[in-house]
């Protein structure tokens, strides 16, 4: 794995010496974007909740001084000062991952209080630190698919799938597929995010992250990798999740864990860099996706799950936004299942051929 961590070149401005300070720092993304802006020289403020679930990673991260920890909650007020004091910018990664509630909490009142109330005030206490800072010149905001449809308001499929085709918080309160606790918040404390931003003059960037894979180092299979891999271990619950994107997008877009981090740093340091950017490499139908793991790995003893596809052609998925500032993948559709398969085989999460 230590040759995959080895970040590609960004086509960016090199700033070995920035100071950069990454939330979620235990998390999937967080972890290798920690791993990867060490690997550059840069040093990093690694904020975590419970300092008992970065054990692990210490011996994986080898920042030496350039490496510091800090415990702070989001939902605390001035939690987060001390981290991001004398930072350069600010990757803004930790988030929820509820996805669903119980059928007794599946209110808009009790989702409002309990998990988007708490969302956008912990964004916002984030982002009130890095104004008191007066150091951060960027944050870089962990955005998801999850708040972009390529379905018109009349429910027909877009051709083409960018930044503006937001999905609207109304459909996602009155559908509530699958996910739709995790796609609101992400939406509606990206809004918040971006509110507080432009009226407090703090320049802040979107990173519409697609489904993110390949190898991890967390001490869990990530919550995006059991939903990708969920059609060949036919766990229902992140069947449901890939199966309400597929609906919802037409087709399921992926990105390797290497790019999503790349594309992270790409767009803190390119300095014409604004607004929201989807950083997708390759989409593909779930039927299509389907039949690509199962041609990766074939194991008897799990219960595959399928769906049929779509007669229609899939929407186009684009990056063509963040392509055209500079930015380029280094992985494809078929490396991002191998190196995922192969990591889940080692961990143990699928049982060996």
């Amino acid at each position: 794995m230590e040759e995959a961590l080895k970040i590609g070149k960004c086509n960016g401005e090199v700033a070995p010496s920035a100071k950069y300070c990454v939330t979620g720092a235990t998390g999937y993304i967080g972890s290798w974007l920690v791993e990867a802006l060490l690997e550059r020289g840069c040093t990093v403020h690694a904020t975590v909740r419970d300092p008992a679930k970065s054990l692990h990673l210490l011996s994986l991260w080898k920042g030496g001084d350039k490496l510091r920890f800090f415990q702070a909650d989001l939902h605390e007020e001035g939690s987060f000062d001390e981290a991001v004091k004398g930072c350069d910018g600010v990757f803004h990664v930790a988030a929820s991952m509820e996805f669903n509630v119980s059928e007794k909490e599946n209110t808009e009142a009790f989702v409002q209080e309990n998990i988007i109330a708490p969302a956008i005030k912990g964004t916002i206490n984030l982002l009130k630190s890095c104004l008191k800072s007066n150091s951060v010149k960027r944050v870089v905001f962990t955005s998801s698919i999850s708040t972009i449809t390529a379905k018109d308001s009349n429910g027909k499929w877009k051709p083409i799938v960018d930044e503006s085709c937001q999905i609207h918080p109304d459909n996602v309160w009155n559908t509530k597929t699958s996910g739709w606790v995790y796609a609101l918040s992400k939406l509606l404390t990206e809004e918040a995010a971006v509110k507080f931003a432009k009226e407090n003059g703090l320049d802040l960037v979107s990173v519409i992250t697609s489904t993110v894979a390949g190898p991890f180092f967390t001490s869990n299979v990530p919550t995006s990798v059991k939903v990708l891999l969920s059609p060949l271990t036919g766990e229902t619950e992140y069947f449901k999740i890939l199966s309400a994107v597929n609906a919802r997008m037409g087709s399921i877009a992926l990105v390797h864990i290497e790019d999503i981090c790349s594309a992270h740093i790409f767009l803190m340091e390119q300095t014409k860099a604004e607004g929201r950017y989807i950083c997708s490499s390759q989409s593909c139908t779930l039927s299509n996706l389907a039949t690509l793991l199962t041609k990766e790995y074939s194991c008897s003893n799990l219960k595959r799950k399928t769906k049929k596809n779509y007669d229609q052609v899939p929407s186009e998925i684009s990056s063509k936004k963040l392509n055209d500032l500079g930015f380029s993948y280094k992985h494809d559709l078929e490396d991002i299942v191998h190196q995922t398969i192969t990591c889940c085989l080692d961990y143990g999460y699928l049982p060996p051929v």
